[in-house]
């Protein structure tokens, strides 16, 4: 019965994923920013997420009725909810917005015909375990705090350097995608792709280095790549010893 249930979930999210990314062309896109409402395709595309959340229903063997619903919710829904965002800037925050009210109706689409209760009491006690919240913790940290943290640490040479021609914030950015990964590869006790990180980010600097040019900015970045990797390491060594101990 859960796997039906699971099923289900991800035939939905497929249907919404080619009828969003697989079924709509640059035109349609334009014509529902250009025209809005008035759009044709606005609705064509409705039409679409319909049929395909209708597909995903029958084949995982829903009832004709509740299918017809289920498919009939999503796509007026989507209807809706395109039409609002036709109004909005192509910014990434309103795209963020956009999927997550989207898929937020596929959910209770699916909470409503397969009624996963138990599977989604087990779930909560799992997420509210001291384990679970513990490494959610830990991936809290290495975004923000441990950014200012390193930020803090490195102040004595940032003014030594020249990193007008660099994008703004870009290697904040790229510090939290390569710590997220470090901690990923250390709980998970896979310790070569930590490696390739490191090597791949020297190599990256290797030329400017070799050729002696920005040496000092050089420098600066590889310091603050060891600095971001070894607390990063340290917090999962740890993390890894804590969880250890508690099973």
């Amino acid at each position: 019965m859960m796997t039906d249930s699971i099923s289900t979930l991800l035939a939905l999210l497929m249907a919404h994923l080619g009828g969003d990314f697989l079924l709509q062309g640059k035109a349609w896109v334009q014509s529902k920013k250009s025209l809005q409402h008035r759009s044709p395709a606005l609705y064509k595309h409705a039409g679409v997420h319909a049929l395909l959340s209708l597909l995903a229903l029958l084949i995982t063997h829903q009832a004709w009725g509740a299918a017809m619903a289920g498919a009939l919710v999503i796509g007026v829904t989507h209807l809706g909810i395109d039409i609002a965002k036709s109004h909005l800037a192509d910014r990434l925050g309103y795209f963020l917005l956009d999927q997550l009210f989207h898929l937020l109706v596929v959910l209770l689409v699916w909470l409503w015909l397969s009624q996963p209760w138990a599977a989604l009491m087990a779930l909560g006690e799992w997420l509210l375990r001291p384990e679970t919240l513990l490494t959610l913790l830990a991936y809290l940290v290495i975004t923000r705090p441990l950014s200012i943290l390193i930020a803090l640490v490195m102040r004595r040479w940032s003014a030594q350097v020249d990193n007008t021609s660099t994008l703004a914030d870009a290697g904040a950015r790229i510090g939290m995608l390569e710590r997220f990964l470090v901690l990923t590869f250390v709980l998970a006790g896979e310790w070569t792709p930590i490696g390739f990180l490191l090597a791949a980010k020297s190599v990256l600097r290797f030329g400017d280095l070799r050729e002696d040019r920005d040496r000092k900015l050089t420098e600066y970045v590889l310091l603050g790549t060891m600095l971001s990797f070894s607390l990063t390491l340290m917090l999962g060594l740890g993390l890894r010893t804590v969880l250890d101990a508690t099973q």
